[in-house]
């Protein structure tokens, strides 16, 4: 008797890293489930940039678009849920979803991404993806020569500029508060033309989304149209941690040039474990991991 809920491999994320992972497994005949809650980081983006032959198209299309590819190889499936609890057994892993149902794999793929920390100032999380930007390479292009801020302080606030700067000449350093660059750092900037503002922000008036002001706590406000910013960020699931993957210091999944956890039979893929987030790193990462999990399963089986 077949057993239905029995799999080469789980993939949990159903993303740009998930799903091209599960292209190079679904075309090496491997039998993959794809496990997804529909909620990537990127939802509130309007559009896709940096990835050839995609630039400029919306993150849902392009999702939607690899979904129906992917799905066209029949050993693939795909399930609308969220992982809830993992189990590492002696040579298989268990996925129970918030459906009820438990899946066993031989190998496991975490393509969960990241969760952003917002900071507490209305209309921040209401501008993410939108005008209030985390990658002048992703986005930059599209706002060049605007007025532009940056939300930082300190090493980072200093770094951020510099780097923004190759984009747009008209900008300003908002450090909420006073600011910790040291005198040098803030002599740099000044003689780069960069403005620096301590005024602690009260909230970010908005269109939907699209800036208008930035209203800070003394009544003062500044007119705006880009903000770049680089909130923290969590693991998406706390899954990985649970069986055990190790984390580095940037709370990224420890994984190695095959996307290997520390973990053996559990790989990691896209935001969770790549310094970079963009669409084309996540692909590549997800490709990575799809080739490498077959060849391990190539390499137990054929002795």
């Amino acid at each position: 008797m077949i057993d239905n809920n029995k799999y080469d491999v789980i993939i949990i994320g159903g993303s740009y890293a998930g799903f091209s992972a599960a292209m190079a497994l679904g075309r090496s005949l491997r039998k993959v489930l794809i496990i997804d809650s529909g909620k990537p980081c990127n939802q509130q983006t309007p559009y896709s940039h940096n990835f050839i032959t995609l630039d400029g198209k919306k993150p849902s299309d392009i999702n939607a678009k690899a979904k129906k590819q992917v799905l066209k190889y029949p050993t693939i499936t795909f399930i609308n849920a969220k992982a809830t609890k993992a189990i590492k057994n002696e040579t298989t892993f268990e996925i129970k979803i918030d459906k009820g149902e438990t899946f066993s794999a031989r190998k496991l793929l975490f393509a969960t991404g990241l969760k952003d920390i917002f900071p507490g100032i209305n209309g921040f999380a209401e501008c993410w993806g939108v005008s209030i930007l985390h990658c002048p390479y992703c986005h930059g292009y599209e706002v060049k020569n605007e007025k532009t801020g940056i939300i930082a302080n300190g090493p980072i606030g200093f770094e951020f500029a510099k780097m923004i700067s190759n984009w747009t000449k008209d900008l300003t350093l908002f450090t909420n508060g006073e600011t910790t660059l040291t005198d040098e750092q803030s002599k740099i900037l000044r003689k780069n033309n960069v403005t620096i503002v301590e005024s602690e922000i009260d909230y970010f008036l908005h269109n939907e989304g699209k800036l208008m002001n930035i209203v800070f706590k003394d009544g003062s406000k500044t007119a705006i149209k880009v903000i770049y910013a680089k909130p923290p960020f969590e693991q998406h699931s706390t899954l990985p941690q649970e069986l055990g993957c190790e984390l580095t210091e940037q709370n990224l999944i420890k994984v190695d040039t095959f996307q290997k956890s520390t973990i053996p039979g559990i790989y990691a893929a896209g935001d969770n474990s790549t310094f970079g987030r963009s669409l084309a790193l996540a692909v590549s990462s997800g490709s990575i991991a799809g080739a490498f999990i077959n060849k391990e399963l190539i390499e137990e089986d054929f002795h």
